[in-house]
């Protein structure tokens, strides 16, 4: 399900985030393995698309106009329109089904996360606001690489970039407790016109600031933020296309948040891959003591979804005191 924030009756508020950090708390003890309690923004037009198709009765109210970085086939009404062409319902899910077209647009993921592992990940498109795709723009299957959007984006999992003792039950970001997400949108110049450079994480927790874990492989820089270099050198040691920087980068993301990005709150559990993306090793066929493969202490056989909702009904995240403003100005540091 997922849960935007409203700022009109009928319009979603939009963020302009260069330059400014966004902070929140969080509690993901109950999330085990399979879950995903996510916090991100998404490129979607304020009304739900209104005022521009005019099939579009309900408009943000009731949940229309989504999109996202995956270019999702699920969603059922897309430009005012039901996605009925070609429509396949899902094997393994009731709710839900694979239609002919997908709904895309630039998505910065604040926070991916369960109690075991976490990830945050910009994915750029190279097209502005929600943009219904057909056929190969859509990025299915073997042609993930050559739709209009970055479906892999570019993640920091400090689990994945080496450190497999900073976040997780009883380590140093102890998922057992509440904590405090800030991430800084630090641009060239320090100005909100400035171009977007850095997407810097910092956590809080029991009044003690902890910066974000390294990245620790042998001959790899230790960085700890998401910048343009981090992000072609993350791609060449774990050996994956670099389609991020293809499809524009940071910079691209940038003017995303010029026109203004919407907050969008989640929890789901995933079908396709049971979420081994985020917590587990993947792919599976892959070594896992290869760079990249590793993203979590969860098992492979994890993350089923009739397993997950059936041992765990009462999971859930908790996002409270959410902050919006100038750099350092929403933590106490």
């Amino acid at each position: 399900s997922d849960v935007y924030k409203r700022q009109y009756q009928r319009r979603v508020r939009v963020f302009k985030l260069k330059n400014k950090e966004f902070t929140f708390d969080v509690d993901v003890s109950n999330l085990p393995c399979g879950l995903n309690g996510a916090l991100y923004f998404i490129e979607m037009q304020q009304d739900g698309g209104m005022s521009e198709h005019s099939g579009n009765k309900a408009g943000a109210k009731y949940g229309t106009g989504y999109c996202d970085g995956q270019c999702p086939h699920d969603i059922k009404f897309i430009n005012g329109e039901a996605n009925l062409l070609d429509w396949k319902p899902s094997p393994n899910d009731p709710n839900s089904g694979f239609g002919r077209y997908g709904t895309c647009c630039i998505e910065m993921d604040v926070w991916e996360a369960n109690s075991q592992a976490a990830a945050y990940t910009p994915h750029v498109c190279t097209v502005q606001g929600q943009y219904r795709c057909d056929g190969t723009q859509c990025g299915d299957g073997s042609n993930r690489y050559g739709g209009v959007c970055d479906k892999d984006g570019c993640d920091f999992n400090s689990w994945r970039m080496g450190n497999k003792q900073f976040y997780g039950p009883g380590l140093t970001v102890n998922t057992n407790q509440k904590f405090t997400v800030v991430t800084q949108f630090i641009t060239n110049d320090g100005t909100d016109s400035g171009t977007l450079s850095e997407i810097r994480r910092f956590y809080v927790q029991n009044g003690k600031v902890i910066p974000n874990s390294q990245s620790s492989f042998s001959g790899f820089k230790p960085y700890n933020s998401v910048s343009d270099a981090f992000c072609v050198d993350q791609k060449k040691l774990f050996g994956d296309k670099d389609d991020f920087e293809g499809k524009g980068g940071l910079k691209a993301l940038g003017e995303a948040m010029d026109r203004g990005m919407v907050l969008v709150m989640s929890l789901w559990d995933d079908h396709e891959v049971y979420m081994l993306w985020l917590d587990s090793n993947y792919p599976t066929t892959a070594p896992p003591n290869q760079p990249g493969i590793s993203r979590g202490p969860c098992a492979t056989t994890s993350g089923r979804p009739d397993d997950v909702e059936k041992n765990h009904p009462n999971a859930n995240v908790k996002f409270s005191n959410i902050k919006f403003g100038q750099l350092g100005s929403t933590f106490g540091h």
